[in-house]
């Protein structure tokens, strides 16, 4: 990756890029619904951080796998109903 984004100092005199993110959280997956919570939470992060409208605008995402073989629906937390409940707990 071309190095054009804005690197703190601190950062730079370590050795860091700004695209990776400092803090670590491990979590242990418990459960069926902990699964389901997590990947719901990686669906809608690029709505939460307002790089699309809807989930099945970002083109990178698993999303679009799961609409296709029918596991949840194409029109998923469009209405923005979820915020904030997903892996977070």
């Amino acid at each position: 990756m071309p190095q054009t984004e804005r690197i703190a100092t601190n950062r730079r005199k370590k050795g860091e890029r700004g695209i990776w993110q400092r803090r670590y959280w491990e979590h242990l997956i418990k459960d069926d619904k902990d699964f389901e919570r997590h990947v719901d939470y990686i669906h809608y992060n690029p709505v939460k951080h307002g790089y699309i409208q809807s989930p099945v605008d970002w083109p990178y995402s698993s999303i679009l796998c799961y609409i296709q073989k029918g596991i949840i629906q194409s029109d998923w937390a469009v209405k923005g109903d979820f915020e904030g409940c997903f892996g977070e707990v």
